[in-house]
């Protein structure tokens, strides 16, 4: 698939109007300017001679006017009677200064546009590592930016890379850097700065793109963390084999929670719960604390729901995690209102289990 003109150019938000909108302005101050000088030339227009000594017209009054704006100045008009020179001294001459510094600054801040952006992409990409690319901003791209910035990243962390206009101008609304392009291009990918980049998020439409994609995400930067997005349930042993460390079958999840609300609408409700942000119940990852090691994870405070120990994750009722030990970590059921997500060290000052006492 071809990518749009200026595929791969990186666009940082704005936080003024747009360009043209202060073009428009611009000219349209420059044409009050060049009416207002008109009106006062012709309606005083018995006070001006051109070269042949008469009066001077409307279009006389249009020309002179024009020429005296841009600092022209043939002479084959001129004022006569004192006041209509005080006019041209106090009025028209700042009228001119006006003009010019309209058309200068629009010229120099067009010229200085493109520079200034160049300096501010490079101080970004100074800035730019550890952060987290998504790439696709439809429906699950926008939820997972939400989701991301809820939880207390900043949106200076945050690149979208997506080829379509209308992705651009959404993102730049919720005040994100995006590039646009194919994220099957290495090209854009670089510029998206994925080599230093801790996360990649996939949420593209189409299963084949999200597939090459992470393919291409994992040989750019082994380390990175990726969830791909997964439309049929099919495809997700291939994006596990291109380098998805987690897949995320929409299609199945979606059906599942529509069949359970069927089943059981107080278990849909629950589970609705669960995936909506901010209210009732959250799921959260949280660090074990000190006075916690030893114990069951039926025993605390907090929902237990499984442990990760040794980069692997157990159902909490498990034997293997029958006593928590230094160094786990719990996904918990806890209240929304609690926190946003499960701080480290911990929800009440505790110190970590893994630290030295």
């Amino acid at each position: 698939m071809d990518d749009a003109p200026g595929a791969g150019r990186i666009a940082l938000p704005e936080h003024v109007r747009s360009p043209w909108w202060q073009l428009s302005r611009r000219v349209m101050i420059a044409l009050f300017i060049l009416i207002g000088v008109v009106l006062i030339v012709f309606l005083d227009r018995d006070s001006y001679r051109d070269a042949n000594g008469d009066n001077l017209s409307l279009i006389d009054s249009v020309y002179y006017t024009t020429l005296t704006l841009t600092t022209t100045g043939y002479g084959d008009i001129v004022p006569t009677s004192d006041h209509a020179r005080l006019i041209n001294a106090f009025v028209i001459a700042p009228a001119r200064i006006a003009f010019l510094a309209l058309l200068i600054g629009t010229i120099i801040e067009a010229l200085a546009v493109r520079g200034r952006e160049q300096m501010r992409i490079t101080r970004w990409r100074k800035k730019m590592a550890h952060h987290v690319v998504v790439v696709g901003y439809g429906t699950k791209g926008r939820s997972a930016v939400d989701t991301l910035l809820n939880n207390g990243l900043e949106r200076e962390s945050i690149v979208v890379v997506d080829p379509s206009k209308t992705a651009l101008e959404e993102a730049h609304s919720d005040g994100l850097a995006v590039v646009t392009g194919s994220s099957t291009r290495r090209d854009v990918l670089h510029r998206a700065g994925i080599a230093t980049a801790d996360q990649v998020i996939i949420t593209t439409d189409r299963d084949d793109t999200n597939v090459l994609t992470t393919l291409t995400v994992r040989q750019l930067n082994p380390d990175a963390w990726i969830v791909t997005a997964a439309r049929e349930q099919e495809n997700a042993p291939l994006m596990k084999q291109s380098g998805a460390n987690s897949v995320i079958t929409s299609s199945d999840a979606v059906g599942r929670l529509l069949g359970l609300s069927s089943l059981s609408p107080t278990l849909g409700l629950v589970m609705e719960d669960l995936l909506t942000y901010g209210e009732g119940l959250e799921v959260a990852e949280r660090d074990l604390l000190v006075g916690e090691v030893g114990k069951q994870p039926q025993q605390l405070p907090d929902q237990v729901i499984a442990v990760v120990r040794d980069e692997r994750v157990f159902r909490y009722f498990d034997p293997v995690v029958t006593q928590l030990a230094r160094g786990d970590r719990l996904i918990v059921v806890r209240p929304a209102r609690e926190l946003a997500w499960a701080p480290r060290p911990g929800t009440h000052g505790e110190d970590l289990a893994d630290e030295d006492v």
